[in-house]
């Protein structure tokens, strides 16, 4: 079991309780092509929901479920709904949605409105916004946005890599060498995510996805040597933005006293943010070729990802040989002999 001084201890959870609007527009502008109708897009009215909204049975009259903290979307729907009533009916159904404090109206598929309810809009400082996307992908897009804004995110302490599609988390005491067996991964054609400081954030049920920060990026510290940037040194295949968390490697002396795994039979755990995944302690020492250990632990969880377990399959064998030899005791038991192999 892990020691209370092991780093996944005590893991500080961060959730995001708000974002202003002006940060929503700067991160999608682009992503789902918005405009700013009446150009309050500088706004620092604050979303406070990860969920969106369509208004429709607001714009009808009824109010009592209205979630008016979420960012409001008017698709065909409520545009045909609202060019149905008169002028006067409009204007008093629209107005209507600014008797409470919503954050801001995304208007898709191309549409746009009218002048007159614009200026209700203006009127109460509630910024609109324009997308040429179809309500669904624009819905799509939003969604995942503030899913990923407002997820419960960690910080933690280690190198993260992506070998051969599996993401790698390298944790243990400071100085240990994380950062070098990592730089000797990316040198054998894995991927870096994130060094020293990885940002985990929590997406949806069991799954963990790691990524760098923005300042740190893809450099690395190499004591002795210093900062080098593994994007620059290595190109553009040497580095990913983001992986799923997959695999815990905690990095330790060899210490004589400790019961270390050695059949594989038992598969330990450790719990990040609820999500449970899988732990390895692996002992080091001065001449251990760690990296090519670190390979065939990805490659060994790739296996039992689809089926194969390795310690299973040698138990099952040993386990046949056993019940072979009880039941003829006096079976010659010597090696197989392979016919023609001179080799």
């Amino acid at each position: 079991m892990p020691s209370p001084t092991d780093p996944l201890k005590n893991l500080k959870i961060i959730e995001r309780k708000s974002l202003s609007v002006r940060h929503f527009f700067e991160k999608n502008r682009e992503r789902i092509q918005l405009t700013s109708a009446n150009d309050l897009h500088e706004s620092e009215r604050e979303i406070t929901e990860k969920n969106l909204h369509r208004p429709g049975l607001a714009l009808a009259g009824y109010v009592a479920l209205f979630t008016y903290h979420r960012v409001q979307v008017f698709g065909n729907t409520e545009l045909k709904y609202i060019n149905s009533l008169d002028e006067e009916k409009r204007a008093e159904s629209f107005e209507r949605l600014f008797e409470f404090p919503i954050p801001c109206i995304v208007v898709t598929n191309g549409n746009v409105l009218e002048p007159r309810l614009l200026d209700i809009a203006t009127k109460y400082d509630v910024p609109v916004f324009y997308s040429s996307f179809q309500t669904t992908k624009a819905y799509y897009y939003m969604s995942d946005f503030l899913d990923d804004q407002f997820s419960p995110q960690t910080v933690m302490h280690g190198a993260f890599i992506d070998v051969y599609g599996v993401g790698v988390m390298f944790v243990g005491r400071s100085g240990i060498g994380k950062s070098e067996i990592a730089l000797d991964l990316v040198e054998r054609g894995h991927r870096l995510v994130a060094d020293d400081v990885v940002v985990v954030t929590q997406k949806g049920e069991g799954i963990l996805m790691g990524s760098g920060t923005d300042l740190v990026k893809h450099f690395m510290e190499i004591r002795g040597l210093g900062l080098i940037d593994i994007r620059s040194m290595f190109g553009i295949r040497a580095i990913r933005f983001q992986k799923r968390l997959e695999i815990i490697v905690h990095l330790e002396e060899w210490d004589d006293a400790q019961n270390y795994e050695r059949t594989g039979l038992d598969h330990h755990e450790v719990t990040v943010m609820g999500v449970n995944i899988p732990h390895v302690r692996l002992p080091i020492f001065p001449g251990k070729n760690v990296t090519v250990i670190t390979e065939v632990i990805a490659l060994n969880y790739l296996l039992k990802h689809y089926g194969y377990d390795p310690a299973v399959e040698f138990s099952e064998r040993l386990r046949e040989r056993l019940e072979q030899r009880a039941s003829r005791p006096s079976e010659d038991r010597a090696i197989d002999w392979f016919e023609h192999d001179f080799e």
